[in-house]
């Protein structure tokens, strides 16, 4: 093979390994399988595994699917699926095609509106989130490996209507980090809090504006909170305390300026 032709090889495999992203846990590897929309890469088992019918069932799917199999030592799977309490010894590494990194998003955005997820745990509304923000006037969604409900799932695909494979999604492994890099590059930060004295009707929102969503109970961690540049409210009538989060980013996706 000529040297040419192998960097491009290189290049081309490096591409891929940036749209890849892991999932973990004998169930979710196993329904990812099953899907005949996902891109699966790669399947990876720990050795110790005990032989059982999911393992047979997952080994013969990744074979007529021609995908790679690779078994490991446990404790390099746990590095492979950063999770070595939960994974159950497998781990399942999945392209999407429109997954970025915060430096290549930067780069190839002058302005933009993107919505950040800081510990959503329904899969349903990580799933409509998606789908709001697709359809509205939101750039991409920025989301940290850990600590939301996982992107691929049934709950979550289903929800999300097929927008899954459509809304630029940037992964962050801290949803912090990755916020701090891009207040670096002049965006600025405001956090959904149904307390905050600021509307949302009132704001004139940046170039480069990122929302972010907090959990379901206890909304944005004090940690993102602090981070940010401002609190906004969604003002509410009849008492109402708050709206649900996917409800949220519906209005945040069309009604915005």
């Amino acid at each position: 093979m000529s040297s040419e032709k192998s960097s491009t090889l290189n290049a081309q495999h490096s591409t891929l390994l940036r749209k890849v992203l892991t999932i973990y846990g004998r169930k979710p590897v196993l329904e990812a399988l099953e899907n005949p929309d996902l891109q699966i890469f790669r399947l990876h088992l720990a050795e110790s595994n005990r032989p059982s019918k999911e393992l047979k069932r997952m080994v013969e799917l990744a074979e007529s699917r021609s995908v790679e199999i690779r078994t490991h030592e446990k404790k390099a799977l746990s590095r492979i699926s950063k999770n070595g309490r939960q994974d159950q010894g497998v781990a399942l590494d999945i392209v999407l095609e429109n997954l970025v990194e915060p430096e290549e998003f930067l780069q190839s955005r002058e302005s933009f509106r993107i919505v950040a997820l800081d510990r959503v745990t329904n899969p349903q509304n990580v799933g409509m989130i998606i789908r709001s923000c697709a359809a509205g006037a939101i750039d991409a969604l920025l989301i940290a490996g850990k600590g939301n409900a996982p992107l691929v799932s049934p709950l979550t695909i289903k929800a999300s209507a097929g927008t899954l494979f459509k809304l630029p999604i940037i992964r962050g492994d801290s949803l912090l980090k990755s916020l701090r890099r891009f207040q670096e590059a002049g965006s600025r930060i405001y956090s959904l809090d149904s307390h905050a004295e600021l509307s949302y009707r009132e704001m004139k929102f940046a170039q480069r504006s990122i929302f972010v969503l907090g959990n379901e109970s206890e909304g944005v961690s004090p940690e993102i909170e602090a981070l940010g540049d401002a609190s906004v409210s969604i003002p509410m009538n009849r008492g109402v305390e708050s709206l649900n989060v996917a409800v949220t980013a519906a209005l945040l996706a069309f009604c915005t300026s």
